[in-house]
């Protein structure tokens, strides 16, 4: 029994020296693909968005704020500028070689704060080789102090990691901090030079690169916020857009659908109106029919597909109501007056009948503008001219400024990309502003090219029109010979 424990226990661990070797062999993975692999790499800091500069000194002149988006670029090489020239002046007494000598140390110390504006990574290796060459310098000439982190070698070197972990990674303030105390500690511990600094300031070094860390993973995750927010907007409107669509293809299926009923119907009945209809003839009109009809089918599903999340994709109030025309405007006008809204309708032109499909889209457009109006205008005032002109079809609505607080809508707020996307399906121009005056205005533009034929057989988007396109009600002949119904 005793033995059996003492395998279970060595068993144990070794899993946990496993485990533990593998956390090093990672740890020491990521610490040489973060500052040794390309850790020169060119890796350029952009300059500010415009944007936001915009917004945090609009008053200033727009030469000014693009000068304002290399701030943090010239705050940088003004800082290496300082302690070339602080490090330069703490050693103007020196002789001319040794003034040679700590004029390139000087330097050495001065150009990592700029170089990780271009090559951060590769800037704290040059910092950390100037920091230990410094140290090499106060250890023959003692002329820092008697201490390991007096002067500015050091400072220096804590402000190139800043700087770093600013523009990299928030993991590599550990990883650079453990490197720089690593490489401080052999003379602490070999010469024994500058003990009693070490720990605080190793502390104090943690602290800011703690800091440092804190405040770029700030930045990560707000620029991941706001990425997914684009992304999200982008995806709401794409879908609402696709539902606009869907909702405009089921609203003028009822128009194609009575056009194909009226070919279908007029196929079939047409071999009854000819005496002695040859068989070719015949033939080819049956053909027409029943393309005519297959068509309608086709139709439905593919409409059907469109609006795949609703079951009964046709499931209608009323069935039987056909789609509305600019016919049924005084009707809407009528509607929105007993809501409230003060509403005036201007008919230029000489109205005449239009495709089916441009006036329901026309009556579409003056009903969501004055719907908007009612959610958004309270009180406002309307005006509605619909101009008929040689080419199409001109409509404009304006209202003025809301005479009281607008309640919360909950309205999806994409009435204007409905309204766009229809002007834009028929070929036509669309404008929405908002007015001088506080109001809001609509105004499109829908070419017509030319008039169709009057429709026949019943309104658009019946029941009885798809019953016939169906063959239910197709004309027969009497013994006569004439057609019945």
């Amino acid at each position: 029994m005793v033995y059996v424990n003492q395998t279970s226990h060595t068993t144990q661990t070794q899993s946990t020296l496993r485990s533990e070797a593998r956390i090093v062999r990672g740890a020491l993975h990521r610490l040489r693909q973060d500052l040794f692999v390309d850790a020169f790499a060119f890796r350029p800091m952009p300059p500010l968005d415009d944007a936001k500069v915009a917004r945090w000194v609009p008053w200033m002149p727009e030469r000014v704020r693009h000068l304002l988006c290399w701030l943090p670029h010239s705050v940088v090489g003004f800082f290496s500028v300082c302690v070339f020239l602080a490090s330069f002046t703490t050693e103007s007494s020196a002789g001319p070689l040794r003034g040679l000598v700590v004029a390139a140390l000087c330097l050495l110390v001065a150009v990592p704060p700029m170089l990780t504006l271009f090559r951060p990574v590769g800037a704290f290796w040059l910092s950390l080789t100037a920091f230990v060459v410094t140290l090499g310098g106060n250890l023959l000439f003692a002329s820092y102090g008697s201490s390991l982190f007096n002067g500015i070698a050091y400072p220096t070197h804590l402000a190139v990691m800043t700087l770093v972990v600013l523009r990299t990674r928030p993991r590599l303030a550990l990883e650079m901090w453990l490197v720089t105390f690593a490489v401080a500690a052999v003379p602490s511990v070999l010469i024994g030079y500058g003990t009693g600094d070490l720990a605080p300031v190793a502390f104090f070094s943690g602290l800011m690169l703690v800091a440092a860390a804190a405040v770029r993973a700030w930045r990560q995750e707000r620029q991941q916020v706001v990425e997914t927010q684009t992304a999200t907007a982008e995806e709401r409107s794409r879908r609402t857009l696709l539902e606009e669509r869907a909702t405009i293809a089921r609203e003028l299926h009822d128009v194609v659908a009575h056009h194909m009923s009226v070919i279908a119907i007029q196929a079939e009945a047409a071999p009854y109106r000819v005496k002695d209809t040859p068989p070719e003839l015949a033939t080819s009109f049956a053909t027409i029919r029943e393309n005519a009809v297959a068509a309608l089918t086709e139709l439905r599903r593919i409409l059907g597909v469109v609006r795949s999340e609703d079951p009964d994709a046709f499931a209608e109030a009323d069935p039987e109501a056909p789609q509305p025309t600019l016919a049924s405007l005084d009707g809407l006008l009528t509607s929105v007056r007993g809501a409230g809204l003060t509403v005036e309708a201007v008919i230029t032109g000489s109205p005449r009948p239009l495709p089916q499909g441009v006036e329901l889209s026309a009556y579409r457009i003056v009903q969501e503008a004055l719907s908007n109006t009612l959610r958004h205008a309270p009180g406002a005032e309307a005006r509605v001219e619909i101009s008929y002109v040689l080419g199409g079809i001109g409509l404009r609505i304006v209202n003025g400024a809301a005479s009281r607080l607008a309640k919360p809508s909950p309205g999806a707020g994409h009435g204007v990309l409905g309204m766009r996307e229809r002007v834009q399906m028929l070929g036509g121009e669309m404008t929405a502003d908002h007015t001088e005056e506080g109001g809001f205005e609509v105004a499109a533009f829908i070419p017509v090219a030319h008039a169709p034929a009057q429709p026949a057989a019943h309104p658009a988007g019946t029941r009885a029109a798809r019953e016939q396109a169906a063959g239910k009600n197709a004309p027969r002949k009497n013994a006569a010979g004439e057609e019945t119904a």
